[in-house]
């Protein structure tokens, strides 16, 4: 019985000691303490050791008001180590959980960030991320419309939507080059339509026009060479049409 009883008080003794190496003795057998040897890890630069110790003041300590923090250090970590899928989970879950948290703006722009770090790097590759992460950006910009976080929510509202015009552009470029007038004009016409402010304009009416006069189809073309001429007047695109149309209109 002696020995069973100081086995149990070593084990004891080694919990409160936990991460006695870092730092001072921290009794894990409380939320706080727990919480407090997460945090140690994480400054500590161990952030596996600190998700996982994060991980059990949710688990072990779900009441206390610990957990809730825990949970967003989870979420925060995991992004930090550029585990981004995760992280997008994380951030999800907690808002989905904790809708009235105080910093939910935060947890909101997050979420878009998480996403948006998950998109390739060009544009010849899958976008569709892009319009996921143009939603949550567009959460914090209208739901919390005075947040520090709405400028920079905007910010990457505008670079999603510059890449899915690039994106546009490139293909409708594909079929120009390839002599496939009629998808050619189909992509400068959404691009004009959805991206009219990403600087793509001159280049789409252009294209727009010239598509549309392969397909003999003189009255779009001449409507889109207006459009040029009206809205991008000094653009080198209007010599260079002038130059292709044979007949001119």
């Amino acid at each position: 019985m002696k020995r069973v009883l100081a086995g149990f008080g070593l084990f004891l003794l080694l919990g409160i000691m936990a991460g006695c190496a870092s730092g001072p003795p921290i009794n894990t057998h409380t939320a706080s303490g727990a919480f407090a040897l997460a945090q140690r890890y994480e400054k500590d630069g161990r952030y596996n050791e600190a998700i996982s110790k994060y991980s059990d003041v949710k688990n072990k300590f779900p009441y206390s008001r610990f957990a809730v923090e825990a949970a967003l250090k989870i979420a925060d970590l995991q992004f930090k180590e550029e585990d981004y899928v995760s992280a997008e989970s994380s951030y999800r879950l907690f808002k989905e959980f904790h809708p009235n948290y105080s910093k939910i703006d935060y947890v909101t722009f997050r979420i878009g960030l998480s996403v948006f770090k998950q998109l390739p790097p060009t544009i010849d590759r899958d976008l569709s991320l892009a319009d996921t992460a143009i939603k949550s950006f567009n959460d914090v910009v209208v739901d919390y419309p005075t947040s520090k976080y709405a400028g920079p929510a905007k910010k990457y509202i505008e670079k999603c939507r510059k890449m899915l015009a690039e994106k546009d552009k490139y293909i409708a470029d594909y079929y120009y080059g390839q002599g496939i007038w009629i998808s050619a004009l189909g992509r400068y016409r959404d691009l004009l339509r959805h991206y009219p402010h990403q600087g793509f304009g001159a280049q789409a009416l252009y294209g727009a026009t010239m598509s549309a006069y392969h397909m003999k189809d003189l009255g779009r073309a001449k409507m889109y060479f207006k459009r040029l001429l009206e809205e991008y007047p000094k653009s080198s695109e209007i010599a260079k049409a002038r130059k292709e149309i044979s007949n001119g209109f």
